[in-house]
């Protein structure tokens, strides 16, 4: 497998669901895999149903399984929510103390206070925070 910046190449026969991939220039879960038998002379189709990490769109494509797809490196870290304004949040991550803003989730609204551990992940170069830690 090669690697590229903050995506690796994986053969499309590969992914299975709960993967992430990068379709669209947009990154995404898997949620639906289905391989199609080859023919006589032909090639296993794989059609990949993945919903939007940051959009939440519905995206499906039809490949052949010895494609290469990318599928997006994340990384998941920690960061300490310093204030909020509105839906967004001003953190700062745990380990490099470095400050920036995300924005608050719906599902997360009500949840997120001054003071709390967050988890965020950083998905083609964008962070989004995923989820509230218990306060420590």
């Amino acid at each position: 497998m090669e690697t590229e910046g903050e995506t690796k190449k994986v053969d499309a026969g590969g992914i299975k669901a709960g993967n992430f991939i990068i379709m669209e220039n947009a990154a995404c879960k898997v949620v639906d895999v289905q391989i199609s038998k080859s023919g006589k002379h032909g090639h296993a189709k794989a059609r990949i149903t993945a919903v939007g990490l940051l959009d939440g769109k519905k995206r499906v494509e039809v490949m052949p399984c010895h494609d290469t797809v990318e599928v997006p490196i994340i990384s998941k870290k920690s960061a300490q929510i310093l204030s909020i304004i509105g839906d967004k949040a001003s953190v700062m991550d745990v380990e490099t103390y470095e400050t920036f803003e995300l924005d608050i989730p719906d599902e997360l609204r009500g949840q997120v206070a001054e003071g709390t551990q967050v988890l965020f992940w950083t998905v083609l170069g964008q962070k989004v925070m995923k989820q509230v830690k218990g306060a420590e």
